[in-house]
């Protein structure tokens, strides 16, 4: 297949909808991890074309979700100083902190300006040298390349005015993390097709043995979505449990050798706390000892920051798959695009923003009711 097009056929989605139905016996409970896929999921009406017997289970796989709020209060602050440059991707600029966003803080007289590459920000600390200049480094694994490669690009150049706040996360120790929860009802995952583009497979076999569930590494486009359970169902039905790549076009076993080894050189393994589910351990990435001058949490020393979650939400049991967004509330009344208690209303792979831009406000209706897009 060479073009996008065909990734979006709809007899060919046809085809695997038929033989996901043969297959499918019994009940199973599967979780796409990224929220790139539940878009794709929501808005092509995939989990309402699926039998009875296939549950999508929403996962955590949205950074700017899963960005904690701590950190989001810390960005504010620093964005704030008259000194400071703040660079952002612009997903980031409605997340919710404690009592405002970073909208608000430019509408105060904050520096903050949207980037569309990390290396802009390190262009901009050149063009600067009398200011500070901060890069809010955020995501899984698929971000993280680029964002070493810009400190390590400011350290060759020597910019001491150049600084990043780090808050990567890493997508193993979540699947982890879930599998071991009290709660967990997850049979089989969907990996993120990006994510094992840069990392590779290799830290998912061990996780498949160990907690006897399929992990099948699965691209973004209908056709992708509806291998990728067609492949996991398939396994599950079986009583196999192995590592399976649905996405050999983007996935190597290997990954991507030169963006790891830039991760390894410029990050180190840490703990990291995951808005609305805690801290796991191993999960997340800081800056290693040799490039910690770039640190833009130690250069501010932003410390005693008093965080407050609203009542009201419950992104925190979105982010874990306990509840669908429409469940929830204050979902679409008091939460909405404009006006967002969480992150997952406005991150354009928030789940709670998938449900509402394609207009799942209500119940969910039955596949037979439902009217698709592919």
């Amino acid at each position: 297949m060479k073009y996008l097009d065909e990734f979006q056929n709809p007899e060919l989605a046809r085809r695997l909808l038929d033989d996901i139905r043969a297959t499918a016996t019994r009940p199973w409970a599967l979780m796409e991890v990224c929220g790139g896929q539940t878009h794709t999921i929501i808005r092509h009406g995939i989990d309402q074309l699926l039998p009875k017997e296939v549950e999508l289970i929403h996962g955590p796989g949205c950074p700017v979700c899963v960005t904690p709020l701590a950190v989001i209060d810390k960005a504010l602050d620093i964005a704030a100083r008259p000194e400071v440059i703040f660079c952002s991707f612009g997903d980031m600029l409605r997340v919710p902190g404690t009592d405002r966003d970073l909208f608000r803080v430019r509408s105060e007289g904050g520096d903050v300006r949207v980037v569309y590459s990390p290396l802009d920000a390190v262009k901009i600390a050149q063009q600067n040298p009398h200011r500070e200049v901060v890069f809010f480094g955020i995501g899984f694994e698929t971000t993280a390349p680029p964002n070493a490669m810009a400190v390590h690009q400011a350290r060759k150049l020597g910019l001491e005015n150049f600084s990043m706040l780090v808050s990567h996360v890493r997508v193993p120790p979540a699947i982890e993390a879930i599998m071991t929860s009290p709660s967990c009802r997850v049979q089989g995952f969907l990996a993120a097709g990006h994510v094992c583009s840069v990392m590779g497979t290799a830290e998912y076999p061990e996780l498949a043995d160990r907690f006897g569930v399929p992990i099948v590494v699965t691209g973004f486009e209908p056709l992708d979505i509806l291998e990728g359970i067609r492949r996991t169902v398939r396994q599950l039905e079986r009583g196999e449990h192995t590592v399976d790549n649905a996405y050999p076009r983007a996935v190597r076993t290997e990954g991507n050798p030169a963006a790891r080894a830039m991760l390894a050189d410029v990050f180190e393994v840490a703990d990291r706390a995951w808005r609305g589910i805690g801290t796991i351990p191993a999960s997340g990435w800081r800056l290693a000892e040799r490039y910690r001058d770039h640190d833009a949490e130690h250069r501010f020393s932003v410390e005693g920051i008093a965080t407050r979650e609203p009542a009201a939400c419950r992104s925190g049991e979105v982010l874990q798959g306990l509840i669908k967004p429409n469940e929830c509330q204050a979902f679409g009344t008091t939460c909405t695009p404009r006006n967002p208690l969480g992150a997952t209303m406005v991150s354009s792979e928030g789940a709670c923003a998938a449900y509402y831009l394609y207009r799942r406000l209500g119940v969910t209706p039955t596949p037979l009711e439902a009217t698709p897009v592919v």
